[in-house]
Order: C-alpha cells, then sequence, then structure tokens
C-alpha cells in the first residue's frame, strides 16, 4: 500500500504504478444489489436463466458497476493522506474492453500518470486497469481525476 501524506510526495510520484489490489469475486448478490440501485434490471446481468442462453452464456456486471469498484479496489492499492479535502473531480475517458461474467474475480492496476499545479492545490490524473482473472482483456481501462487541496 502507497500512502502519500504530501503534495509534494505525489508530485513526485508521476508515472509510477503505485500496485495491483487483491482479486475480488463478482457475485450475482452484488449484480442484482447494482441493478436495484440503479434500475438497471437488463436481463444480461439479473436473468439467470435467460442469460445462460444470451450473448454471454451466463449474467454479467454491468459496466458501471465495474467502473464503481475503482475507488474500493484502488483503496488497498494507494491512499491520500494529505492534509487537505480530496475531491473526486470525474473521469477522462472509461472502456469496457471485456464482460465481467459472474463468478469470476476483478483487481485493478493503479498508475499516477500526472500530478498539475492548481491554484488551490494538484489536480491528480489516475490510470486504472481491471483485469479479469484469466481473460487476456481487461473489463475496464479508465483515467480518473481527483482534486487533492491545500489543507
Amino acid at each position: 500500500m502507497r500512502t502519500f501524506t504530501s503534495l509534494d510526495d505525489v508530485a513526485a510520484a508521476v508515472g509510477t504504478e503505485l500496485g495491483t489490489s487483491e482479486w475480488l469475486e463478482i457475485d450475482q448478490a452484488r449484480v442484482d444489489t447494482f441493478a436495484d440501485a440503479t434500475g438497471d434490471h437488463q436481463w444480461i446481468h439479473v436473468d439467470v436463466e435467460r442469460s445462460a442462453a444470451g450473448p454471454f452464456g451466463g449474467t454479467i456486471a454491468h459496466g458501471y458497476l465495474t467502473l464503481s469498484l475503482i475507488p474500493f479496489l484502488g483503496s488497498s492499492v494507494f491512499s491520500f493522506d494529505t492534509p487537505g479535502a480530496k475531491l473526486n473531480y470525474g473521469l477522462n475517458k472509461a472502456r469496457f474492453p471485456h464482460p465481467v461474467h459472474v463468478g469470476k474475480r476483478i483487481r485493478v492496476t493503479v498508475t499516477l500518470t500526472a500530478c498539475d499545479d492548481l491554484p488551490t492545490g494538484k489536480q491528480v490524473t489516475l490510470s486504472h486497469i481491471i483485469e479479469i482473472e484469466g481473460v487476456a482483456k481487461p473489463a475496464c481501462v479508465a483515467e480518473s481525476v481527483v482534486l487533492l487541496l491545500e489543507g
């Protein structure tokens, strides 16, 4: 686990792979809970019987569920324990090259790709690659942006 305690430490880490999380199994209960939270009950996600005969041979996780796990997975890789507020600023890009089948395990590898000065702190860009155990293509490739404000 990489812990950053100052904005200077963050800036010095540009270009550094911060690490890889532990594996997390995606089960049907998590997919169903996400469907309930978002109202997205498309059958490829929640109908186990129908999905078995569908294009993926079973249910798959929502792409946005996979994306939403970046903070959880990343929390075991790095931490910004800098003095000021930490704000999720958004995404520059996100893609879902391969579906995550229910029952598969995923993990994330995080790289700190940029750290730009702001009048109130730093704007940090992080690359996240979520891989699926035993699958060549990643489940998700995303670039997130975090604002680290001075304390």
